[in-house]
């Protein structure tokens, strides 16, 4: 069976109809094929933005498409639209967003590199974006920001470096949720096997107040580069609740490895710490330890079992650990 671009597939559908002494078809938009949009230029990948529907795919050739990209299209959790390109195709920007998911629920985006620009992938009220295998870096502030209650999100298999360059302390590599706010919901955002680091100018993770079920699993991070201003002094920094942060190797810090907050009150609470490996040499700050939990309590608990474990540094943890 052929298969037809959209617009050819409508057109042959339009003239049969016509031919056929019918009035002129228009199928719905929701029900055409799914279609392979080749992109090789700027113009088109902003034109195949725009128009893609359920279950495109739209392929990069190599090459450097300059500008700032945005969609607003959303797909479905069954028929997903698919943004996809080798590391030797680059998404670059000289401020603003690189690439914005903005209500673009259920994209993934593939294989590709975002850089340049003020940051890099922005996913604002969108669900079940993934980011998968990408490549973010050489950019003034945070790579990868889930806002706006994008919740279900997730990020692996990618690397993240030379983030901050605006030398704020705000280049975050990955962002979930907002600061000073509860009511931005990004929740269970999934941040899995990706390298992070070095030269990112903030912490390598910051997961703030207001979000929930963020997992941080399998990833490697290295903190040379964090400035110390905005207190970015920790490979992750948790703000939000239930997190869990497994199986995770960092090296290089200005103090700590991770840092749990309550920067507003309930929150901050249920984290769990799981065999992870902390590198702490040559650390110089003024606790130096692998998990610094700053608002244990009994209402407020963080969880450190014994499989973590700690090299240099003052130790493993300030709270009693759990076997």
């Amino acid at each position: 069976m052929q298969t037809y671009p959209r617009t050819l597939f409508t057109a042959l559908l339009t003239a049969a109809a016509v031919a056929g002494g019918g009035p002129a078809v228009t199928p719905a938009r929701a029900t055409a094929p799914a279609a392979t949009i080749d992109v090789s230029t700027a113009a088109q990948l902003k034109s195949a933005l725009t128009a893609a529907a359920p279950g495109d795919t739209i392929r990069l050739a190599d090459g450097t498409y300059t500008g700032n990209f945005k969609t607003t299209e959303a797909a479905t959790s069954g028929s997903r639209i698919t943004l996809t390109g080798s590391p030797r195709a680059v998404l670059s920007a000289s401020g603003g967003y690189g690439l914005h998911l903005d209500g673009a629920s259920y994209w993934t985006v593939s294989g590709v590199t975002v850089r340049g620009g003020q940051k890099g992938i922005m996913i604002d009220s969108a669900r079940g974006v993934v980011l998968d295998g990408v490549t973010v870096h050489d950019l003034g502030m945070e790579g990868v920001h889930f806002r706006n209650s994008s919740r279900d999100g997730v990020v692996r298999n990618s690397r993240i470096y030379d983030t901050g360059n605006d030398g704020r302390g705000m280049g975050e590599g990955v962002y979930v949720g907002s600061t000073n706010t509860l009511s931005d919901r990004s929740d269970n955002v999934q941040i899995l096997g990706n390298t992070i680091g070095p030269d990112v100018g903030g912490e390598n993770i910051d997961i703030k107040e207001g979000t929930t079920g963020t997992r941080i699993v399998g990833n490697t991070f290295d903190g040379d580069g964090l400035t110390g201003a905005h207190y970015d002094d920790s490979w992750v920094d948790v703000k939000g609740n239930n997190v869990l942060v497994e199986n995770n190797t960092g090296r290089n810090t200005t103090n700590d490895g991770y840092q749990t907050h309550s920067q507003q009150s309930g929150w901050g609470c249920g984290t769990v710490f799981r065999n992870n490996r902390s590198t702490l040499t040559g650390a110089g700050g003024s606790t130096r330890l692998a998990i610094n939990v700053t608002n244990n309590s009994s209402s407020c608990r963080t969880t450190v079992y014994g499989s973590n474990t700690v090299t240099g540094g003052r130790g493993l943890t300030n709270i009693p650990v759990t076997p």
